[in-house]
């Protein structure tokens, strides 16, 4: 397993829902408090951020929320963008932009910002935008620390830079045991990309090869390696659609025909793909690890109310304080 070993202590943001998620899913809804509200959820995470904290030692960290998961400057560029999510017929309630996520998970998730709040963890988000734009959005503010991104979706790979300070992904899809820690290099060899602007390749390319789970359709015949040639060879997207108007040899005949016919989609896709660097920001005004927590009593309260024992403790014994 990977340990910090820097000479600056990193920003860590978590991509919050994207963590909550995977701790759902990950661990039986046996997991109760005593009244038998399900905390699986909420015991995942604290878990989790147990982790991050020992393993990644952080200076600061942000727990990044989605105000809204389908932005409407999204939905406008592109429809599709996660149609298949909206569950208004699910939900029974007429409504157009409900995503259906587990009953048993939606309440669960303000005792996960009770608990950041009660131990002093920053939060943040950023109305009518998603956590990848908050998270975009710090991680493109940061000049002097290192950033680490802490996500289980594959789209941050967009974010990873040498400057102006160095931001890589700690990639847990496969759980924290697996996680994976990637940079510009190693999000280059994973993808066969250029290691020189490999975050905006990557973007490029997953426009490209589309991604059915966001409702992206991409550009028909265009896979991920021939994506990933294209973006390579001609260093942007818009370098490749600029070769592909010329006839340039090294865009097969076929690819040209098809980019063409997808000139609407490649034309939003950008808007939708890329992470915004600019969204208006809230939350905490301090993103320090708190040495302490900063309201132990109510801690204690939310341990014992949710039964969260263990989770808290290991939450709290990796708290600065507590490793000095």
């Amino acid at each position: 397993m990977w340990q910090a070993g820097r000479v600056t202590a990193p920003l860590v943001l978590l991509d919050a829902a994207s963590l909550y998620f995977r701790s759902f899913f990950a661990l039986p809804e046996s997991m109760t408090a005593p009244d038998g509200t399900p905390v699986n959820a909420v015991r995942g995470f604290a878990d989790t951020v147990a982790r991050v904290l020992t393993d990644r030692r952080p200076a600061r960290l942000v727990a990044c929320l989605d105000a809204d998961w389908r932005p409407e400057f999204r939905v406008r560029a592109l429809p599709s963008y996660k149609a298949h999510r909206v569950a208004a017929e699910a939900q029974g309630a007429g409504e157009p932009d409900v995503e259906e996520v587990p009953d048993t998970l939606t309440p669960q998730v303000p005792i996960i910002l009770d608990l950041l709040d009660a131990v002093g963890i920053a939060v943040a988000e950023a109305e009518g935008y998603e956590a990848d734009d908050v998270i975009g959005t710090l991680a493109a503010r940061e000049r002097e620390r290192p950033v680490e991104v802490v996500t289980g979706d594959r789209d941050l790979f967009q974010l990873v830079r040498h400057e102006p300070s160095p931001v890589s992904v700690i990639y847990v899809g496969k759980g924290w045991a697996k996680a994976e820690v990637l940079g510009p290099e190693e999000v280059a060899a994973r993808y066969a990309l250029p290691v020189e602007g490999a975050g905006a390749a990557y973007a490029d390319m997953s426009m490209l090869r589309g991604d059915p789970s966001d409702g992206l359709p991409g550009v028909p015949g265009i896979g991920e390696k021939t994506a990933a040639r294209l973006i390579t060879r001609f260093g942007s997207l818009e370098g490749l659609l600029i070769a592909a108007r010329d006839g340039h040899r090294d865009v097969p005949p076929k690819a040209r025909v098809t980019l063409a016919e997808a000139a609407d989609y490649l034309a939003a896709a950008p808007l939708v793909v890329r992470v915004a660097t600019d969204a208006p920001v809230t939350g905490s005004p301090d993103d320090h690890v708190p040495a302490t927590p900063s309201a132990p009593r109510r801690v204690a309260e939310l341990a014992e109310r949710y039964n969260l024992g263990g989770s808290v403790n290991r939450l709290l014994a990796a708290l600065p304080a507590q490793n000095s």
